[in-house]
Protein backbone atom coordinates (compact mmCIF):
# COMPACT_ATOMS: atom_id res chain seq x y z
CA UNK A 1 0.00 0.00 0.00
CA UNK A 2 2.59 2.57 1.05
CA UNK A 3 4.87 1.01 -2.00
CA UNK A 4 1.42 2.70 -4.15
CA UNK A 5 1.27 5.72 -2.63
CA UNK A 6 4.69 7.04 -3.10
CA UNK A 7 4.06 5.19 -6.95
CA UNK A 8 4.05 8.02 -9.91
CA UNK A 9 0.75 6.18 -10.70
CA UNK A 10 -1.03 7.27 -7.40
CA UNK A 11 0.57 10.77 -8.12
CA UNK A 12 -1.30 11.26 -11.36
CA UNK A 13 -4.45 9.88 -10.46
CA UNK A 14 -4.56 12.52 -7.58
CA UNK A 15 -3.80 14.88 -9.32
CA UNK A 16 -5.93 13.65 -12.44
CA UNK A 17 -9.15 13.09 -9.34
CA UNK A 18 -10.30 17.00 -8.94
CA UNK A 19 -10.67 17.24 -12.83
CA UNK A 20 -12.20 13.74 -13.41
CA UNK A 21 -15.17 14.75 -10.66
CA UNK A 22 -15.92 17.81 -12.51
CA UNK A 23 -15.90 16.19 -15.94
CA UNK A 24 -18.26 13.71 -14.38
CA UNK A 25 -20.67 16.48 -12.47
CA UNK A 26 -20.72 18.99 -14.95
CA UNK A 27 -19.99 17.06 -18.50
CA UNK A 28 -20.86 13.08 -18.19
CA UNK A 29 -24.00 13.26 -15.68
CA UNK A 30 -25.87 15.87 -17.76
CA UNK A 31 -24.89 14.20 -20.94
CA UNK A 32 -26.24 10.76 -19.49
CA UNK A 33 -29.08 12.75 -17.54
CA UNK A 34 -30.31 14.23 -21.16
CA UNK A 35 -31.29 10.91 -22.34
CA UNK A 36 -34.67 10.03 -20.55
CA UNK A 37 -35.32 13.86 -20.50
CA UNK A 38 -35.69 14.07 -24.04
CA UNK A 39 -38.26 11.50 -24.40
CA UNK A 40 -40.27 13.56 -21.93
CA UNK A 41 -41.96 17.17 -22.29
CA UNK A 42 -40.17 18.41 -19.00
CA UNK A 43 -40.88 22.13 -18.70
CA UNK A 44 -40.48 23.01 -14.74
CA UNK A 45 -43.36 24.97 -14.86
CA UNK A 46 -46.32 21.78 -15.62
CA UNK A 47 -46.54 18.06 -15.25
CA UNK A 48 -44.08 15.91 -16.70
CA UNK A 49 -44.81 13.01 -19.25
CA UNK A 50 -43.18 10.81 -21.68
CA UNK A 51 -43.74 11.73 -25.37
CA UNK A 52 -41.41 9.05 -26.89
CA UNK A 53 -39.61 10.11 -29.87
CA UNK A 54 -41.91 12.88 -30.51
CA UNK A 55 -39.43 15.22 -29.36
CA UNK A 56 -37.12 13.91 -32.41
CA UNK A 57 -39.94 14.01 -34.60
CA UNK A 58 -40.63 17.62 -34.10
CA UNK A 59 -37.02 18.42 -34.30
CA UNK A 60 -36.69 17.27 -37.70
CA UNK A 61 -39.70 19.03 -38.52
CA UNK A 62 -38.43 22.24 -37.50
CA UNK A 63 -37.41 25.26 -39.82
CA UNK A 64 -35.94 27.17 -37.31
CA UNK A 65 -33.50 24.31 -35.51
CA UNK A 66 -32.64 23.20 -39.31
CA UNK A 67 -31.50 26.67 -39.93
CA UNK A 68 -29.54 26.65 -36.96
CA UNK A 69 -28.01 23.11 -38.50
CA UNK A 70 -27.14 24.96 -41.53
CA UNK A 71 -25.62 27.85 -39.73
CA UNK A 72 -23.32 25.99 -37.31
CA UNK A 73 -22.13 23.75 -40.07
CA UNK A 74 -21.24 26.95 -42.36
CA UNK A 75 -19.37 28.05 -39.10
CA UNK A 76 -17.28 25.01 -39.64
CA UNK A 77 -15.91 26.99 -42.67
CA UNK A 78 -13.82 28.53 -39.93
CA UNK A 79 -11.96 25.21 -39.09
CA UNK A 80 -9.17 24.93 -42.12
CA UNK A 81 -8.70 28.76 -42.59
CA UNK A 82 -8.02 28.93 -38.60
CA UNK A 83 -5.66 25.86 -38.87
CA UNK A 84 -3.62 27.54 -42.08
CA UNK A 85 -3.32 31.07 -40.42
CA UNK A 86 -2.18 29.27 -36.88
CA UNK A 87 0.22 26.97 -38.24
CA UNK A 88 1.64 30.00 -40.52
CA UNK A 89 1.91 32.64 -37.30
CA UNK A 90 3.61 29.99 -35.39
CA UNK A 91 5.85 29.27 -37.99
CA UNK A 92 6.52 32.92 -37.96
CA UNK A 93 6.83 33.10 -33.86
CA UNK A 94 9.18 30.39 -33.71
CA UNK A 95 12.00 31.88 -35.95
CA UNK A 96 14.21 34.45 -34.48
CA UNK A 97 13.25 37.67 -34.97
CA UNK A 98 13.67 40.56 -32.34
CA UNK A 99 10.87 41.82 -30.76
CA UNK A 100 8.85 38.26 -31.04
CA UNK A 101 8.62 37.58 -27.84
CA UNK A 102 6.28 40.51 -27.54
CA UNK A 103 4.69 39.54 -30.74
CA UNK A 104 3.38 36.55 -29.08
CA UNK A 105 2.83 37.67 -25.74
CA UNK A 106 0.44 40.60 -27.50
CA UNK A 107 -1.36 37.88 -30.19
CA UNK A 108 -2.30 35.81 -27.32
CA UNK A 109 -3.80 38.76 -25.59
CA UNK A 110 -7.42 37.87 -26.50
CA UNK A 111 -7.06 33.87 -25.91
CA UNK A 112 -7.44 35.16 -22.37
CA UNK A 113 -9.90 37.73 -22.62
CA UNK A 114 -13.30 36.82 -22.05
CA UNK A 115 -15.30 36.64 -25.11
CA UNK A 116 -18.13 38.56 -23.73
CA UNK A 117 -15.41 41.29 -23.73
CA UNK A 118 -13.84 40.75 -27.09
CA UNK A 119 -18.20 40.66 -28.80
CA UNK A 120 -18.67 44.00 -27.17
CA UNK A 121 -15.08 45.73 -28.60
CA UNK A 122 -16.54 44.34 -31.53
CA UNK A 123 -19.97 45.50 -31.16
CA UNK A 124 -18.60 48.74 -31.01
CA UNK A 125 -16.59 48.13 -34.09
CA UNK A 126 -18.80 46.93 -36.09
CA UNK A 127 -21.77 48.53 -34.82
CA UNK A 128 -24.14 51.73 -35.83
CA UNK A 129 -21.73 54.43 -36.97
CA UNK A 130 -19.21 52.06 -36.50
CA UNK A 131 -15.07 52.79 -35.99
CA UNK A 132 -14.62 50.39 -38.53
CA UNK A 133 -16.80 52.20 -40.83
CA UNK A 134 -15.31 55.49 -40.32
CA UNK A 135 -11.83 54.08 -41.10
CA UNK A 136 -12.87 52.57 -44.46
CA UNK A 137 -14.83 55.83 -45.41
CA UNK A 138 -11.76 57.91 -44.81
CA UNK A 139 -9.44 55.82 -46.45
CA UNK A 140 -12.20 56.17 -49.50
CA UNK A 141 -12.64 51.92 -49.39
CA UNK A 142 -16.31 52.32 -49.25
CA UNK A 143 -18.88 55.51 -49.47
CA UNK A 144 -21.29 54.77 -47.22
CA UNK A 145 -22.01 52.25 -43.95
CA UNK A 146 -21.60 48.73 -43.87
CA UNK A 147 -24.10 47.21 -41.46
CA UNK A 148 -21.73 44.31 -40.65
CA UNK A 149 -24.45 43.01 -37.85
CA UNK A 150 -27.60 43.65 -39.51
CA UNK A 151 -27.12 42.49 -42.96
CA UNK A 152 -28.38 39.23 -43.41
CA UNK A 153 -25.78 38.26 -45.94
CA UNK A 154 -23.09 40.01 -44.20
CA UNK A 155 -23.75 39.04 -39.72
CA UNK A 156 -22.61 35.39 -39.89
CA UNK A 157 -19.52 35.67 -41.43
CA UNK A 158 -18.66 38.48 -39.66
CA UNK A 159 -19.53 36.41 -36.55
CA UNK A 160 -17.38 33.77 -37.71
CA UNK A 161 -14.34 36.29 -38.48
CA UNK A 162 -14.36 37.23 -35.19
CA UNK A 163 -14.24 33.33 -33.81
CA UNK A 164 -11.72 32.90 -35.62
CA UNK A 165 -9.44 36.74 -34.68
CA UNK A 166 -9.83 34.89 -30.59
CA UNK A 167 -9.08 31.46 -31.39
CA UNK A 168 -5.82 32.27 -33.61
CA UNK A 169 -3.72 32.76 -30.88
CA UNK A 170 -4.82 29.84 -29.28
CA UNK A 171 -4.16 27.36 -31.88
CA UNK A 172 -0.42 29.42 -32.64
CA UNK A 173 0.62 28.42 -29.28
CA UNK A 174 -0.10 24.72 -29.34
CA UNK A 175 1.42 24.34 -33.19
CA UNK A 176 4.44 27.00 -31.17
CA UNK A 177 4.90 23.73 -28.71
CA UNK A 178 4.99 21.05 -31.17
CA UNK A 179 7.47 22.86 -33.92
CA UNK A 180 9.46 23.18 -30.33
CA UNK A 181 9.36 19.35 -30.33
CA UNK A 182 11.00 18.71 -33.92
CA UNK A 183 14.40 17.88 -33.69
CA UNK A 184 16.46 20.84 -35.32
CA UNK A 185 18.80 17.89 -37.13
CA UNK A 186 16.42 17.13 -39.43
CA UNK A 187 16.16 20.48 -40.93
CA UNK A 188 20.18 21.14 -40.41
CA UNK A 189 20.57 17.79 -42.48
CA UNK A 190 18.02 19.01 -45.02
CA UNK A 191 19.79 22.57 -45.30
CA UNK A 192 22.31 20.38 -46.38
CA UNK A 193 20.99 18.67 -48.76
CA UNK A 194 19.63 22.59 -50.32
CA UNK A 195 15.97 22.10 -49.35
CA UNK A 196 14.35 25.63 -49.39
CA UNK A 197 12.28 26.76 -46.97
CA UNK A 198 9.25 25.89 -48.42
CA UNK A 199 10.09 22.14 -48.88
CA UNK A 200 11.56 22.32 -45.16
CA UNK A 201 7.66 23.10 -44.46
CA UNK A 202 5.79 20.91 -46.83
CA UNK A 203 8.32 17.66 -45.75
CA UNK A 204 9.40 18.17 -42.47
CA UNK A 205 7.33 20.67 -40.47
CA UNK A 206 3.58 19.69 -41.56
CA UNK A 207 4.22 15.94 -41.48
CA UNK A 208 5.69 16.15 -37.67
CA UNK A 209 3.03 18.21 -36.59
CA UNK A 210 0.05 15.99 -37.94
CA UNK A 211 -0.59 14.82 -34.25
CA UNK A 212 -1.14 18.61 -33.15
CA UNK A 213 -2.89 19.19 -36.76
CA UNK A 214 -5.23 16.31 -35.60
CA UNK A 215 -5.76 17.38 -32.32
CA UNK A 216 -6.43 21.26 -33.03
CA UNK A 217 -9.09 20.79 -36.09
CA UNK A 218 -11.05 18.04 -33.38
CA UNK A 219 -11.58 21.00 -30.73
CA UNK A 220 -11.78 23.57 -33.26
CA UNK A 221 -14.93 22.21 -35.08
CA UNK A 222 -16.50 20.99 -31.65
CA UNK A 223 -15.57 24.85 -30.88
CA UNK A 224 -17.42 26.07 -34.17
CA UNK A 225 -20.47 24.52 -33.85
CA UNK A 226 -21.25 25.25 -30.28
CA UNK A 227 -20.33 28.96 -30.52
CA UNK A 228 -22.41 30.71 -28.51
CA UNK A 229 -21.47 33.93 -26.42
CA UNK A 230 -20.41 35.73 -29.56
CA UNK A 231 -23.59 34.87 -30.98
CA UNK A 232 -25.65 35.87 -28.05
CA UNK A 233 -24.11 39.24 -27.37
CA UNK A 234 -23.30 40.74 -30.59
CA UNK A 235 -27.09 39.38 -32.90
CA UNK A 236 -29.03 37.13 -31.05
CA UNK A 237 -29.16 34.60 -34.03
CA UNK A 238 -30.65 37.81 -35.87
CA UNK A 239 -31.34 39.77 -38.33
CA UNK A 240 -34.20 37.42 -38.29
CA UNK A 241 -32.50 33.54 -38.04
CA UNK A 242 -29.46 34.70 -40.11
CA UNK A 243 -27.01 33.90 -36.97
CA UNK A 244 -28.99 31.53 -35.16
CA UNK A 245 -26.64 29.04 -34.21
CA UNK A 246 -27.51 25.40 -32.81
CA UNK A 247 -26.40 26.55 -29.18
CA UNK A 248 -28.52 29.33 -29.09
CA UNK A 249 -31.56 27.63 -30.86
CA UNK A 250 -30.76 24.63 -27.81
CA UNK A 251 -30.62 27.64 -24.76
CA UNK A 252 -33.41 29.94 -26.51
CA UNK A 253 -35.53 26.34 -26.42
CA UNK A 254 -34.90 25.29 -23.03
CA UNK A 255 -33.55 28.70 -20.78
CA UNK A 256 -36.45 31.05 -22.35
CA UNK A 257 -38.81 28.70 -23.52
CA UNK A 258 -38.34 26.31 -20.46
CA UNK A 259 -39.01 23.89 -23.44
CA UNK A 260 -36.13 21.09 -21.48
CA UNK A 261 -37.73 17.86 -22.79
CA UNK A 262 -37.63 19.68 -26.59
CA UNK A 263 -34.09 21.44 -25.32
CA UNK A 264 -32.77 17.80 -24.72
CA UNK A 265 -33.52 16.05 -27.45
CA UNK A 266 -32.22 18.85 -29.62
CA UNK A 267 -28.66 19.10 -28.41
CA UNK A 268 -28.64 15.00 -28.63
CA UNK A 269 -29.34 15.56 -32.32
CA UNK A 270 -26.06 18.10 -32.30
CA UNK A 271 -24.02 16.10 -30.49
CA UNK A 272 -24.37 12.78 -32.84
CA UNK A 273 -23.63 15.82 -35.49
CA UNK A 274 -20.67 16.73 -33.65
CA UNK A 275 -19.83 13.03 -33.40
CA UNK A 276 -20.20 11.99 -37.27
CA UNK A 277 -17.70 15.06 -38.04
CA UNK A 278 -15.36 14.05 -35.62
CA UNK A 279 -15.10 10.70 -37.16
CA UNK A 280 -14.73 12.06 -40.76
CA UNK A 281 -12.03 13.99 -39.50
CA UNK A 282 -10.14 10.80 -37.72
CA UNK A 283 -10.93 9.06 -41.18
CA UNK A 284 -8.34 11.65 -42.93
CA UNK A 285 -6.01 11.31 -40.31
CA UNK A 286 -5.72 8.22 -39.41
CA UNK A 287 -2.02 8.57 -38.83
CA UNK A 288 -2.71 11.83 -36.43
CA UNK A 289 -2.07 11.12 -33.00
CA UNK A 290 -0.70 8.21 -32.90
CA UNK A 291 1.81 8.08 -34.78
CA UNK A 292 3.71 10.76 -33.25
CA UNK A 293 7.96 10.94 -34.41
Amino acid sequence: MIKWLRSESFTAWAFMTPGLLLLAVFVFWPIIYSIPLALTDYSVISDTHYVGLDNFETAFKDRNFLISIWNSLVYVLIVPFLQIFSILMAVLVNSRIPGIKIFRTTYYIPVVTSMVAVALIWSWLLGNNSVVNYLLMQAGVISKDIHWLSDSSLALYVLMFITMWKGLGYYMMLYLAGLQNIPQDLYEAARVDGASRWRLIVHITLPLLRPYILFCTLISLMAAIRVFDEVYVLTKGGPGTATLTSSLYIFQKGMEQFNFGYASALGLIVGAVIAVLSIIVFRFNRKGGVNPY
